[in-house]
């Protein structure tokens, strides 16, 4: 597998237009920049990765319910299993983003903001909870391609974030944190820098997207880049 550029992909991602996004998908993103404002920043990439696991435990969720249902037939047990150990790594590494910007905003000395208290996250997180589980419980489908429409968001945020703060690849990174999160990878990521890290957290959210057509039925959507995972299928 040839060596991932990240400033090539991140790149390639503000070149790449956005999807059309659903109506759904733009009125959330409206209420998300009406919360924490148009800027991206650490603390707005925080919250969104506070919500980024969610539709996965959803979909876990209903995805267990079909194994229960159907596990005489070994297709659906399949892809359901299939399904569910994607949902289980991709959790995870959400959740190493939200580690890893929490370690950023420690080594600046920055407060979270008003928006990331627990009342408010609670009530954020309860919010995206009952919408993600409504999506799921009417239409798998349509629930994957939502997640592709809010990873692709968070992957154009993350090149963008970036492009508009280059003075992170001035910042050098000897964090615990974010070398656990580079032992993640089975091959060293190569996270020097706080610029490499965020380039690496937005391609993350590119590979989540492409994962989320190919379960949606749209392997042709998939965004192609050197170095990418081969396990779409």
């Amino acid at each position: 597998m040839p060596a991932i550029d990240l400033k090539k992909e991140q790149k390639a991602s503000l070149e790449r237009e956005r999807l059309k996004y659903s109506p759904i998908a733009k009125f959330f993103f409206f209420g998300m920049d009406m919360l924490t404002g148009k800027k991206t920043t650490v603390a707005k990439a925080k919250l969104i990765e506070t919500l980024a696991s969610i539709p996965y435990r959803a979909w876990e969720n209903r995805a267990y319910i079909i194994l229960t249902q159907s596990y005489k037939h070994s297709k659906i047990v399949k892809s359901s299993m299939n399904l569910v150990d994607w949902g289980r790594d991709a959790q995870d590494n959400e959740y190493w983003h939200l580690l890893v910007l929490d370690e950023k905003m420690k080594e600046d000395g920055a407060k979270d903001n008003w928006y990331l208290n627990p009342v408010m996250v609670y009530l954020i997180v309860l919010t995206y909870v009952i919408l993600t589980k409504t999506v799921a419980a009417i239409s798998l489908k349509a629930a994957f391609l939502f997640n592709a429409q809010f990873e692709d968001h968070a992957e154009h945020v993350y090149a963008q974030f970036m492009d508009d703060n280059p003075g992170l690849d001035d910042q050098k990174t000897d964090s615990p944190v974010v070398a656990q999160y580079a032992a993640t990878y089975p091959e060293d990521p190569g996270l020097k820098t706080w610029g490499d890290v965020v380039r690496r957290i937005g391609l993350d959210e590119r590979d989540h997207m492409n994962h989320s057509f190919v379960f949606a039925g749209q392997p042709e959507n998939v965004v192609k880049y050197d170095g990418m995972p081969e396990n779409y299928e």
